[in-house]
């Protein structure tokens, strides 16, 4: 996926109790719900690991 600011590559990061996505260009985060619509096949599967997301 990429960040919609600057186009670099989002990675999954999550901490002790949420998960966001995190470009690693500018550090912007994003929350799941903010980019649900967006996700591609790559991050969903990075998602898919994890048993339950907390969305705040």
């Amino acid at each position: 996926m990429q960040c919609k600011k600057c186009k670099g590559k989002l990675e999954v990061a999550r901490s002790c109790r949420r998960v966001r996505l995190r470009c690693r260009k500018c550090g912007t985060e994003y929350r799941i719900h903010e980019v649900a619509g967006d996700l591609d096949e790559e991050t969903e599967a990075v998602l898919e690991q994890y048993t339950v997301l907390i969305y705040d």
